[in-house]
């Protein structure tokens, strides 16, 4: 029994558990009402409505989402009227469709709450049509308001469902999305791991790759738990009992990723001087296990349960000890600077070990901490206005998005006059689910969509034949819909099928399923077709248009997060908000340059030439990112830091070098030369570090790396960006003798 417990704990505790059992207590509703009032005609229209409903969903409070879900009624209630009127009259019906896709995809730029919002109103839209249309010809008006009335109804009741949940269940959300972050950060600290296996022929730079892309997934997971924190504690600024848990846990895997992300010294040099040494094998297994422990804290936040910390994590930090004493008794003057980073390593390995083992489930406040945490979401309509009408140019990603989808969706409903296609408005709703603002998600798309149709529609096949009585297709219809709600954010496959499942049954308690079988596949291929040919033909935003810009971000956001560095060396440390603000900044421009690329690789090679020096620009744009954070995770007050005329001159460089990167990058003119000899300055700072205190030292070393990597970071970004470079001047000056 105790067994039975603790497995129905877990299942519970399941990321996706609370909304299927939202989902499937609104759908079982649904069939209820079909059932019992004899009303199996409403069951479709109940289901499509909740599927819309759903789909206007965002993480939120109870206030919040009452709000989102009263709006999102008011957008439904506007376009099924607007449906019903125009339904008759062709012309208009696309007029209206399309413009009102051009809007509603606008209003992304005011946050994820009003972009889902309008990407749902549309497809509730497409779903009255589609509920229209199985209408005989001529039929008045009130069949078809009664059919859109069951769209909205099974909109409402799902609504006020999810605002009775989120009443009740106010902190899961915190604490799924904290369980995920910390599952994300131990992936992250195990992939770092294998950059210390000293092994013969590694692959660093594959390796460097791998990690940029889990620190996007890191970056994600961080922006999610803060959304989910801001939205119930975060916006007074006074955190109390309840939420201090939380915010804690939040600050700790903040501070886990900035020592995690650091890196000390090139992984290459490391494991060439201690290739016959332990050390690396050391800090190796301290990282796996931190990995493994950070897991293991995140699924206690899940199912609620006290953390408890491995002790073997304190011994494997003594063995990595007794190994670095081992080699400082070696006197060996060539490994100084590479001790020094690894006592470095040790000391956020050290801090994060700390961390763990003092970590606990019990709530907690947090007094005396700048709390506060920065909300992006416009908060009054002048703002709202403003966001708005920076959208209206050709060069938003929403308008041109907004664009190809109205034009998407005409070429759509005239292919359908024009073929007289059965059912063809699954045409228009394929096209809109498929049509993404980046040619690489929509090939990705595509390929999901028609493989997921193709299994839906076998599975259809087979189930309706092996259950023709109408209970068992009402619970295949029950089952096709819970799945296609559990899968649709991340096995879109599996998705697919379930709703092509859901639709055909729901068809077939109407008339028969089996003829529509073949319709559904080729409105599913043309509208996969046209919506292709709209991300190739209609203001296409290739990723390597745009590479230059987001390359320019990553250089601004370093140059901003290098400043606020020196402050606190200078100042003294403070985690406050700026500080805060300028780490993620940089941390979410790293992750967008990992996107873009990976969106890259899905275009046609015509488009993306510069793919080669985009990776090689991420590569290093990821080392820089680490080199930073080094500074970041060590910083404290220094003032001897104030006398040391080198370190300041190489951080007003660097600082200056990175803006100038930056501004030449977003303004697609040839890139600055180098302004210095940043190898001499290098060497000077390296030859300095080792007489120098451990803190001032580690400055050295960080700023000397970052010098020596600025020239290969021009070469990268140069190439990605098809750009040159400036020739340096004849006669540079001496940086120090500048400043």
């Amino acid at each position: 029994m105790p067994g039975q417990l603790s497995r129905l704990g877990r299942l519970w505790a399941h990321e996706k558990s609370s909304y299927g059992l939202r989902v499937s207590t609104a759908l079982a509703a649904a069939i209820a009402y079909g059932w019992y009032g004899g009303q199996i005609g409403a069951i479709p229209g109940l289901f499509l409505g909740i599927i819309a409903s759903a789909i206007a969903e965002t993480d939120d409070n109870w206030w919040g989402r009452s709000k989102a879900v009263a709006l999102s009624l008011a957008c439904f209630a506007l376009a099924g009227a607007a449906v019903v009127a125009l339904f008759p009259y062709p012309l208009l019906l696309i007029t209206g469709l399309a413009l009102a896709a051009f809007a509603l995809t606008l209003l992304g730029a005011l946050g994820e709450r009003y972009g889902s919002i309008g990407q749902a109103t549309v497809t509730l839209a497409l779903y009255a049509m589609i509920a229209l249309d199985q209408l005989p010809a001529n039929t008045a008006p009130a069949p078809a308001w009664h059919e859109v009335g069951h769209l909205l109804a099974g909109a409402a009741g799902y609504g006020l469902l999810s605002i009775v949940w989120t009443a009740l269940f106010a902190n899961r959300p915190v604490r799924e999305a904290l369980a995920r972050l910390y599952g994300e950060l131990g992936h992250y600290l195990r992939l770092k791991a294998a950059m210390f296996e000293p092994v013969h022929d590694a692959d660093h730079a594959a390796m460097q790759l791998a990690l940029a892309e889990q620190n996007g997934r890191v970056v994600a997971a961080l922006n999610t738990a803060k959304n989910a924190i801001l939205a119930r504690f975060g916006r007074s600024g006074r955190p109390g009992v309840r939420s201090g848990l939380y915010l804690r846990l939040y600050y700790m895997a903040q501070d886990f990723h900035e020592r995690a992300s650091s890196s000390h010294y090139p992984y290459a040099d490391l494991s060439a001087a201690f290739f016959h040494s332990d050390v690396l094998y050391r800090a190796n297994r301290v990282l796996v296990l931190e990995g493994k422990a950070c897991q293991a804290l995140g699924e206690a936040v899940r199912l609620r349960q006290a953390y408890t910390h491995a002790p073997r994590l304190a011994a494997a930090l003594d063995d990595l000890d007794g190994a670095l004493d081992w080699l400082h008794t070696r006197n060996n003057p060539q490994w100084t600077p590479l001790l020094g980073a690894l006592r470095l390593l040790r000391r956020n390995l050290g801090a994060i070990e700390r961390q763990l083992a003092a970590a606990n489930l019990n709530d907690s406040t947090l007094d005396g901490m700048d709390t506060r945490l920065r909300d992006s979401n416009p908060r009054t309509l002048l703002e709202m206005g403003r966001r708005l009408r920076q959208q209206l140019t050709p060069t938003s990603v929403l308008f041109r998005h907004g664009v190809r989808i109205a034009l998407a969706l005409v070429a759509g409903y005239a292919l359908m006059h024009l073929l007289n296609a059965a059912n063809g408005y699954w045409i228009l709703l394929t096209t809109v689910f498929v049509c993404r603002p980046h040619f690489g998600a929509t090939r990705l798309r595509l390929v999901q969509r028609i493989v997921g149709t193709v299994a839906g529609l076998l599975a259809t096949w087979a189930l309706l034949q092996l259950f023709p009585a109408m209970p068992g297709q009402l619970l295949i219809a029950f089952a096709g819909a819970l799945l296609f709600f559990i899968c649709r954010n991340d096995r879109y496959i599996a998705a697919t099928a379930g709703i092509t499942l859901m639709a055909l049954t729901c068809f077939n308690l109407l008339g028969d399923g089996f003829v529509l079988i073949g319709a559904r596949l080729l409105d599913t291929v043309i509208g996969c077709v046209i919506a292709a040919a709209a991300s190739l033909w209609i203001l296409p935003d290739w990723q390597g248009r745009r590479l230059h810009a987001v390359m320019g971000n990553v250089a601004a956001t370093a140059s901003r997060y290098l400043e606020q560095v020196l402050l606190q060396y200078r100042d003294g440390k403070r985690d406050d908000l700026p500080w805060r603000i300028a780490r993620r900044d940089m941390h979410n421009a790293d992750a967008a340059l990992s996107v873009a690329l990976g969106n890259m690789l899905r275009e046609p090679p015509r488009v993306r030439p510069n793919l080669d020096a985009g990776f090689r620009f991420l590569a290093l744009s990821n080392t820089l990112l680490g080199h930073l954070s080094a500074l970041g995770a060590h910083r404290e007050q220094l003032p001897a830091l104030a006398q040391d005329q080198a370190a300041l001159a190489a951080g007003q460089y660097i600082h200056q070098a990175l803006a100038g990167i930056a501004q030449a990058l977003a303004s697609r003119q040839a890139l600055p030369a180098a302004q210095g000899d940043e190898r001499a300055m290098a060497q000077a700072l390296e030859e300095d570090s080792s007489a120098l205190d451990e803190r001032l030292g580690l400055i050295h070393t960080q700023l000397a790396l970052v010098l020596r990597l600025l020239p290969r970071l021009r070469q990268a970004a140069g190439a990605a960006a098809g750009l040159s470079t400036l020739l340096p001047p004849p006669a540079p000056q001496p940086v120090v003798a500048s400043q």
